[in-house]
């Protein structure tokens, strides 16, 4: 190795113990830019500043949404609104403004499969992080499954778990049947946060539907009643999207051919 490359190896090791591991990782390309740019010493010190603060305030929003486990989703610019029957875009718009988190209030999003509940869903979730909010994505079945806990302290720490971040969204209840028991797992987690903290919630059931979901379950009124007292109830009607764009490739391979 000759003097050249020791000595930018040292300065890599030594911008790393101070901390400024962007400008460490891309060395090579940050001195390229500066004697192509010929920067003096304090353009080039505002250059290195505004990398790692940038990167540094980066960060924790790419750590919150791992953690949150949203995963992709397309943007809700490419949510086409013409295409339900019946929409309320006005709540729904004025929800992707967060402004029912700061009240605790609810919001539920109801309507048949494939009209985009869960796209609207995560891009109000991604809003959220995004404004400094704490976040969990998880569906119905993985929240109940997750609750099936061998002692009362593991039970404890897991609805803390779902009861600490400023938004839940539970997605797909009422896409499968369940036992008496889960509903009164998900009456804990509506309890825990009732008044406290927002829940976003997706369904493609009726409210007088969810005793099929949760046949013979006593505590459906009473978790219907919190999940309810202080929400914003949207329903959604319409044909699939995913049944639309299925029709749509069709055609466009009949066409080809």
């Amino acid at each position: 190795m000759n003097s050249q490359n020791t000595t930018k190896t040292d300065l890599c090791s030594q911008l790393t113990q101070l901390g400024l591991t962007t400008t460490s990782h891309g060395l090579d390309d940050f001195i390229a830019r500066a004697t192509k740019g010929r920067w003096s010493p304090q353009m080039l010190l505002e250059e290195l500043t505004r990398t790692e603060i940038q990167q540094r305030s980066q960060r924790p929003l790419e750590r919150r949404f791992q953690r949150s486990r949203i995963g992709r989703f397309k943007p809700i610019a490419d949510f086409d609104w013409n295409w339900p029957k019946k929409i309320d875009r006005s709540t729904l718009e004025r929800a992707l403004t967060l402004d029912f988190i700061p009240e605790a209030r609810n919001l539920i999003l109801m309507g048949s499969n494939g009209l985009g509940k869960t796209m609207i869903a995560k891009n109000i979730a991604h809003a959220a992080l995004q404004a400094g909010y704490t976040v969990l994505f998880r569906t119905a079945p993985e929240i109940l499954a997750d609750l099936q806990c061998d002692s009362p302290q593991q039970f404890r720490r897991k609805l803390n778990h779902y009861a600490r971040p400023h938004l839940l969204a539970i997605d797909e209840v009422g896409y499968l049947s369940y036992d008496t028991a889960a509903a009164d797992l998900l009456y804990e987690v509506v309890n825990r946060r009732y008044e406290r903290r927002s829940l976003l919630i997706t369904t493609n059931k009726a409210f007088k539907d969810w005793n099929t979901v949760f046949p013979n379950a006593t505590s459906i009124a009473t978790l219907l009643d919190r999940l309810t007292h202080h929400a914003d109830i949207t329903l959604i009607e319409g044909q699939s999207y995913r049944v639309r764009e299925s029709e749509m490739e069709t055609a466009a391979r009949r066409k080809k051919s």
